[in-house]
């Protein structure tokens, strides 16, 4: 963790947090069952749930030991894509306060693991 340490720290605790209480509370397989099944994704949208919940976990470790950083980072950008457009973009810009459930915290996420993929992506400064 030589380089973004800060960003490895909240993304691993968000990662953590979204896929344990949602895996504790059965709540990954309401999602799977009422949610992706319904959409479309009948009769796999259970095991879409896990696979999204089982990579957020096993994401945290990697993260942490700074191994396949890329891999992670593409497995969740991907989730965090298919996220927006399947569950969030009717809901607009806002999670809170100017709507619901909206897509600024994926977006925010994206772009975060892209800073881990990529950190050293610097803007030329024009004399």
């Amino acid at each position: 963790m030589k380089k973004s340490f800060f960003l490895r720290i909240a993304l691993s605790v968000i990662l953590l947090m979204h896929s344990l209480i949602s895996i504790f509370s059965g709540d990954v397989n309401n999602f799977g069952i009422h949610y992706l099944d319904a959409i479309g994704f009948s009769p796999v949208g259970l095991y879409i749930a896990w696979a999204v919940k089982l990579i957020h976990l096993f994401s945290v470790p990697l993260i942490w030991i700074d191994r396949y950083i890329k891999p992670v980072a593409i497995c969740n950008i991907l989730i965090f894509v298919f996220g927006i457009y399947y569950v969030h973009w009717q809901n607009g810009w806002f999670v809170v306060g100017g709507g619901t459930n909206g897509v600024e915290f994926n977006f925010l996420l994206i772009f975060s693991f892209l800073n881990l993929m990529f950190p050293e992506i610097r803007f030329k400064k024009t004399s």
